[in-house]
């Protein structure tokens, strides 16, 4: 069943926040990070208060492990991580990149510590 959610959901186009969120089974056990994100959202939690519900449903207990903001250009299939959640803290980018980079195997997908 774990299987069957997106390693990553992100906006097609733009610059836009998201969240990396841990799912895990209750009583520890399979675990794993998905990646969030919308120009929908205004602030990070508004992406964790989608998610969550969605994810309890199927039975998992969610952590948001931190945010920050995505650059994604589908002409040029380039996609930028960077920035930072103001509520959740920074995500570790470079962990958000390997997720990225299992759903668009071929984009070039950078991060980095900058704010902008």
């Amino acid at each position: 069943a774990m299987a069957a959610v997106r390693d990553a959901e992100i906006a097609p186009e733009g610059t836009f926040k998201y969240i990396v969120v841990r799912l895990q089974r209750p009583g520890g056990g399979e675990q794993r990070d998905i990646v969030r994100g919308t120009a929908a959202a205004q602030f990070h939690n508004h992406i964790f208060e989608k998610v969550k519900p969605e994810m309890e449903k199927l039975g998992y207990e969610c952590k948001c492990l931190g945010g920050g903001k995505i650059d994604h250009n589908s002409k040029d299939k380039k996609i930028r991580v960077f920035g930072l959640s103001t509520g959740y803290g920074k995500a570790d980018h470079s962990v958000t990149a390997e997720i990225l980079k299992k759903v668009y195997t071929d984009y070039e997908i950078t991060w980095s510590d900058d704010k902008k």
